[in-house]
């Protein structure tokens, strides 16, 4: 069962790039985050109610509380710098950069969880290490860094390590509650920090610009976001967090399928062999659990 969360989260993941690129062309992606975290939050506390899971709100331990909040900040962080590199660079760069979270998950998740490392696995994290090193190679250097510069690159590393952050901190966090009002918790916690950026930053005043067509991506952007969140820590909760974290990361799949039809951005074919090694790495990290 915890697969079928996976890859739903994947899917809807896969989206919500699509959708908030959309929606940032000309709105601020921090000003984009703190609006579709209202999004994600009222989508995550609505969960908590169907699922009847607020009574067991009183009974949280400190523990649990305290790894809920980190990896709420560790969120935070991985969003402002995700939407930040969406914005300023392509959506297939900045991707699979992005996605290079999961090595690191991968050997916090050996590390923290103990969760073991055979030969197999070990060969499926260098397919998927090397699969993403060609993705991310740019067809034309001067041409890529004289159009958009090299300033996505850091914000995509910076998502990238907040992201695994997010991922060992959440696992710690969810063990003794319920993983909607997990996922609600730390939605609340991603709330504060994304409005507190927007007005720290002076950048209140821009919420009045956003247009209605980005606007309305925005949000939808923050419901596929919502739907991500939900499958993913489902998933969390029922399976190992080394190959949750990879097959979440297929995502990947379904944001370059939209990219081309939507941006009309193509893969040469390096870029394709790297987006089938991520593939592979990831489906061969599943049967070798």
């Amino acid at each position: 069962m915890w697969l079928l969360y996976a890859a739903g989260s994947a899917f809807f993941a896969g989206v919500t790039s699509i959708l908030a690129k959309c929606g940032i062309k000309k709105t601020d992606s921090t000003v984009a985050t703190a609006v579709r975290t209202i999004v994600v939050l009222i989508f995550a506390w609505g969960m908590v109610f169907l699922a009847g899971s607020q009574d067991q709100i009183p009974g949280i331990s400190s523990k649990t509380l305290l790894f809920l909040i980190l990896s709420g900040l560790a969120t935070g962080a991985s969003w402002l710098c995700y939407f930040k590199a969406l914005q300023i660079g392509d959506v297939n760069k900045v991707v699979p950069v992005d996605k290079s979270s999961t090595v690191l998950t991968i050997i916090l998740a050996l590390i923290f969880f103990h969760e073991g490392l055979r030969p197999g696995k070990a060969a499926a994290i260098l397919v998927i290490t090397a699969g993403i090193y060609l993705m991310i190679q740019k067809k034309d250097t001067g041409e890529a860094i004289e159009k958009n510069g090299i300033g996505w690159f850091w914000y995509a590393c910076g998502s990238a390590v907040f992201a695994s952050l997010t991922s060992i901190l959440g696992k710690i966090g969810i063990n003794g509650v319920e993983s909607n009002l997990g996922t609600a918790i730390r939605t609340t916690v991603v709330l504060v920090m994304a409005w507190v950026m927007v007005f720290v930053t002076g950048k209140g005043k821009e919420i009045k610009n956003i247009s209605r067509k980005e606007g309305m991506f925005i949000c939808c952007s923050g419901l596929a976001t919502g739907a991500s969140w939900l499958c993913y820590y489902h998933a969390l909760q029922l399976g190992p967090a080394s190959v949750v974290a990879p097959v979440d990361k297929l995502s990947v799949l379904v944001t370059v399928a939209f990219s081309y039809f939507v941006f009309g951005e193509k893969l040469n074919k390096k870029e394709a062999l790297g987006l089938f090694l991520l593939t592979a790495g990831t489906v061969a990290m599943v049967f070798l659990l």
